[in-house]
C-alpha cells in the first residue's frame, strides 16, 4: 500500500467552497482502479490548511492510472483553483506497523 500525502493551503475566503467541491471530487478519486481509501482533515492551527491522505494499492495507480486519466481532468477543474500555493504531493510506504 502507498500513502499519498498532500498539504493543501486553500485561499482563505474559499474554504467552504473548497469543502463542497471536495465532496464531489471524492467520488471521482474513489472510482479509480487501485484506490483504497482517502481522508481530508483540516488543520487546527491554520484555518485554511488541509491534509489529504489517499491510500493506493501501488504508486502507479496514482501517478499513471489517476493522473493520466480523463477523471483527473475533472478533479483538477473542481479543485486546483482553490490552492495557494499549489501543493506538493509525496508518496510514502510503511516500514513498520504496530
Amino acid at each position: 500500500m502507498i500513502l499519498e500525502v498532500a498539504i493543501l493551503d486553500v485561499k482563505s475566503d474559499l474554504t467552504e467552497d473548497f469543502e463542497s467541491a471536495f465532496k464531489v471530487a471524492s467520488k471521482i478519486i474513489a472510482s479509480m482502479s487501485g484506490y483504497i481509501s482517502h481522508e481530508l482533515q483540516c488543520c487546527l492551527e491554520t484555518k485554511n490548511r488541509y491534509i489529504l491522505l489517499v491510500r493506493w494499492q501501488k504508486l502507479e495507480d496514482h501517478t499513471i492510472g489517476f493522473r493520466q486519466s480523463p477523471q483527473y481532468q475533472k478533479w483538477r477543474s473542481l479543485l486546483h483553483h482553490f490552492y495557494d500555493p499549489f501543493p506538493t504531493v509525496e508518496h510514502y510506504k510503511s516500514i513498520m506497523l504496530t
